[in-house]
């Protein structure tokens, strides 16, 4: 199978997995098999796929250097951007189903829940990541493109503050899914530090964030 064709393939792969809980909502929607609450059901849906798919975004880059799996970066862009979409969605429910656009109620959520604020810094940083990530700003902003994506990192540990303070009581998965981040930032510091090392390296845009 040539270059070309793997890029296809796990693209389109990463199109399937990536769609699959939205296709699942829907679906079950339609069949009256969604629970008594279904805009709650989607709100905690769409919040834990956006911080899988995240997680999963930032993986991409350490399987690639550890397996010389290549073709993987492909796949970089386009689940940030699944991520910033059930991200968006998310936030969507919130505002409109769950708080009514009632902004005085929701600026009062902000200011007084902890789990709110770490959710609403999330998807702050996440916007300007998702609005840089086009070909053109990478141009445009050279290295450093480079240094605002690093912020991604914090992004998607207030998302899974947001994630783990908005479990009842079982927080299994975000502590798994926490596991999993701490891992791949201690392999980004390893690398910075073997960088260091070696006296350092010019590094390529829109291939650190990550």
């Amino acid at each position: 199978m040539s270059a070309r064709a793997r890029a296809v393939a796990l693209k389109t792969v990463v199109w399937a997995v990536c769609l699959a809980p939205l296709v699942w909502s829907v679906w079950r929607f339609v069949r009256g098999e969604a629970s008594v609450d279904p805009v709650e059901e989607w709100l905690h849906r769409s919040g834990k796929t956006a911080v899988l798919i995240l997680v999963a975004s930032l993986a991409v880059t350490p399987l690639r250097r550890w397996f010389a799996w290549n073709v993987l970066q492909k796949s970089r862009r386009l689940l940030g951007l699944f991520a910033f979409f059930y991200a968006v969605a998310h936030v969507g429910v919130y505002l409109y189903f769950e708080q009514g656009l009632a902004w005085s109620f929701i600026w009062e959520d902000v200011v007084e829940r902890p789990f709110i604020l770490s959710g609403t810094l999330a998807f702050a940083l996440l916007v300007p990541l998702a609005v840089t990530s086009t070909k053109g700003w990478i141009r445009r902003l050279g290295r450093n493109w480079v240094r605002l994506h690093r912020l991604v990192y914090v992004a998607a540990a207030a998302a899974l503050l947001h994630y783990t303070w908005g479990q009842k009581a079982d927080i299994r998965d975000p502590l798994l899914v926490a596991a999993v981040l701490a891992a791949l930032m201690a392999a980004r510091v390893w690398w910075s530090v073997q960088k260091r090392s070696r006296g350092g390296s010019r590094v390529r845009p829109g291939s650190a964030a990550g």
